[in-house]
C-alpha cells in the first residue's frame, strides 16, 4: 500500500487573513512579540549541528554579533515567558538562551530556541517560524480534534510554537521498533490505524515518519505508545487524497507492514470507528470554536483551484457524498468532511437510543 507520493515542494506561504486574525485574538493566540522571525535571520554565521553518531541533522547553530545577541536573548526569554508562563519578567533572570538553531530543510525553515533554567539545568525548546495560514489552521484543528493540547502564539508574520516531545517516527521505526515485544507491536499497529484515520478526517497531509513522533508512556507494568503529529504545514493543501493518509507513504512501510501482521481486518474497522467517534465527540465539545474556525477557512485561500477540484473528486469517490462536489473551496471541503463524520456518528447514536 505504501507509495512514493509526490508532495508540492514549493507550497506557498498563505498570509493570515483579517478574519483569521480576529479569530486568533478572540482565543488569545495573538500577542505583541518583542522579536520577529525576520530579526533572527540577521545571523553572522553558523556551524553544522551533528547528532550523537556524527550525522548531519540539517540544522545549523547560528551566532550573532555581541551587541545584537544580548538584545535577542532578552527578547527570546520574554517570548518563552509568554508561551510557557504568565508573560511576566520575574523569571527572566533564571533563564539562559543556550542555542539558536536554524533548519535548512523543508518549507518552514524554523528557528529552534533552547532555553535553560540556570538554577537546575532543566531545559526546553520552542520554535520561531513564518506565520502561514495553513499551519495555523492545522495547529487549531490539532487542538480541537486530536487528543492533545497544543501551545502556540502569533504576531503579524511570526509564529511561535511549543516543542512537542517524543521520539521522531523515523528514528523509532529504525532503532526501537525491532526490539519491541509482540504486544507492544500490536499496540503500535493499533495506534497507527487510529492516527491514519485522524489525519484523513481532518485533512492533515504529509505525515511521513519524520513528521510525527512516538510518545511512550509507562503505565503500571507496560508501556503505552501514542502517535502525535508535529508538522502542520500541509493542512488542507494537497489535491491527492492519499497524501492525507499516512499509510500510503513509503517512509511508513514498516508501520503498514506491522498493521498487516498484527491487526485483523475486523479490528481495523473497529479502530477506525473508534477514532471517528472520538473526533465527532470533540467536534461537539468545540462546536462554536470549530464553527468559527471553519468560517475563516471558507473565506480564505489556502490551496490552488487544481488541488481543490482533484480533492473534491477523490473524496466524493471515497464517500459518495454529493456535498463534496458542491464545495467551492478547501474550507468547504474540510467542513463537509467533518460534517460527514459527525453526521454518521449522530445517525448511529440516534438509532441506538430510538
Amino acid at each position: 500500500m505504501s507509495e512514493d507520493l509526490k508532495i508540492s515542494k514549493r507550497k506557498p506561504t498563505y498570509p493570515i487573513s483579517e478574519k483569521l486574525d480576529t479569530y486568533l485574538s478572540k482565543y488569545r493566540r495573538n500577542i505583541d512579540l518583542p522579536i520577529f522571525y525576520s530579526d533572527l535571520l540577521r545571523f553572522q554565521g553558523s556551524v553544522v549541528v551533528y547528532d550523537k553518531d556524527d550525522v548531519d541533522t540539517l540544522w545549523v547553530r547560528v551566532y550573532y554579533n555581541e551587541f545584537e545577541r544580548e538584545e535577542i536573548d532578552i527578547s527570546l526569554k520574554q517570548v518563552y515567558s509568554s508561551l510557557i508562563s504568565d508573560g511576566g519578567t520575574s523569571i527572566l533572570k533564571y533563564l539562559s538562551v543556550d542555542a539558536i538553531d536554524f533548519c535548512t530543510f523543508g518549507n518552514s525553515k524554523p528557528f529552534r530556541i533552547k532555553v535553560r533554567n540556570v538554577l537546575n539545568d532543566n531545559f526546553t525548546h520552542f520554535y520561531v517560524k513564518t506565520a502561514d495560514a495553513s499551519r495555523v489552521y492545522g495547529l487549531e484543528l490539532e487542538q480541537m480534534l486530536s487528543p492533545y493540547q497544543i501551545n502556540f502564539l502569533i504576531c503579524k508574520d511570526t509564529l511561535i510554537e511549543e516543542h512537542i516531545a517524543g521520539i521522531p517516527g523515523d528514528e523509532f521505526i529504525k532503532n526501537m521498533l525491532p526490539d519491541c515485544s509482540s504486544s507492544e507491536k500490536s499496540q503500535i499497529a493499533k495506534e497507527f490505524v487510529k492516527f491514519n484515520e485522524r489525519c484523513l478526517i481532518r485533512l492533515l497531509g504529509d505525515m511521513r515518519s519524520y513528521n510525527y513522533v512516538i510518545v511512550p508512556t509507562h503505565d503500571f507494568d507496560h508501556v503505552v505508545f501514542k502517535i502525535r503529529a508535529i508538522d502542520f504545514d500541509q493542512q488542507s493543501y494537497e489535491g491527492n487524497l492519499k497524501i492525507y493518509r499516512p499509510q500510503f507513504f513509503k517512509e511508513n512501510f514498516k508501520m503498514v507492514e506491522l498493521v498487516r501482521e498484527k491487526i485483523q481486518h475486523e479490528s481495523i474497522d473497529q479502530y477506525k470507528i473508534e477514532e471517528r467517534s472520538i473526533v465527532a465527540k470533540r467536534m461537539i465539545s468545540y462546536r462554536s470554536r470549530l464553527r468559527a474556525l471553519l468560517t475563516c477557512m471558507e473565506a480564505d485561500e489556502i490551496s490552488t483551484p487544481k488541488h481543490i477540484e482533484i480533492l473534491k473528486e477523490d473524496i466524493y469517490n471515497y464517500t459518495h457524498d454529493i456535498n463534496f462536489k458542491k464545495s467551492k473551496n478547501m474550507g468547504e471541503v474540510l467542513k463537509n468532511a467533518l460534517d460527514f463524520v459527525k453526521r454518521n456518528y449522530e445517525d448511529v447514536n440516534l438509532k441506538r437510543f430510538s
